[in-house]
């Protein structure tokens, strides 16, 4: 028998306005877990769109509090990438007193629970998008080794890629990477990434699959859902 929303975790979802792929986490959450999402004005991929996502977070988060969520989470990669998960949380800590994760951190988690330093990267990013993940990654020791991106100019086009797109585009990456990174909460993937790992042979990373994990991790919660490859197989 299902088990109610909420009745184990209630989860809030910062997440970007033209985005379309918030569905994502809770199609892949364990049963009592419920995500709760509030929106952030986010229209183009720019970089500037990135920076300025959290221009008035404060007044996002604070809705999320006033449904009693047990933690919040902005889930928006490149937005973690360039303005830096610590002053993102901080700033929604300080608003609500309720703990906050991002997606950048959680993937840095997630890379880190399956020992990947050297990884395959596939993006929907801009160049200059691209250019400062992987300067972020480097700062960190982690080596992106190869990449390929599908630049998309709003988060709606993001959406509409074809999942198959990303089994192609790794199909072509140089092998020897420690893990597959597919990175941007905004894109579909959460059907593909058992098929990628047996293409592939190594863990698959994705933005949206690393926040489910590091949330369910921060909260304890030990259920997990079949099917989204083993990164969430992981405790």
């Amino acid at each position: 028998m299902s088990i109610g929303f909420g009745t184990i975790a209630r989860i809030g979802h910062l997440y970007p306005s033209g985005g379309l792929c918030d569905f994502e986490v809770q199609l892949m959450a364990p049963d009592g877990v419920q995500f709760v999402t509030t929106r952030l004005p986010f229209r183009d991929t720019s970089i500037h769109s990135d920076k300025s996502i959290i221009d008035d977070l404060e007044q996002h988060a604070a809705l999320l509090a006033d449904a009693k969520v047990d933690l919040i989470a902005l889930n928006c990669t490149a937005a973690g990438v360039v303005n830096g998960p610590e002053v993102i949380n901080s700033r929604v800590r300080a608003a609500t007193g309720i703990e906050s994760v991002t997606t950048i951190e959680a993937v840095l988690a997630a890379l880190e629970t399956v020992n990947a330093t050297r990884i395959g990267l596939l993006t929907p990013y801009r160049d200059e998008v691209v250019d400062a993940e992987i300067a972020f990654f480097a700062e960190r020791g982690i080596d992106v080794m190869t990449h390929a991106n599908q630049p998309t100019l709003t988060p709606f086009d993001q959406a509409m890629i074809d999942p198959d797109i990303w089994l192609r585009m790794a199909s072509r990456l140089e092998r020897g990477f420690d893990a597959l990174l597919i990175s941007c909460a905004g894109i579909r993937t959460s059907g593909i990434i058992e098929r990628l790992e047996r293409e592939c042979r190594v863990p698959v990373v994705t933005s949206n699959v690393a926040l489910l994990w590091y949330c369910l991790r921060r909260l304890d919660v030990r259920g997990r859902s079949a099917g989204f490859g083993s990164l969430l197989c992981q405790v």
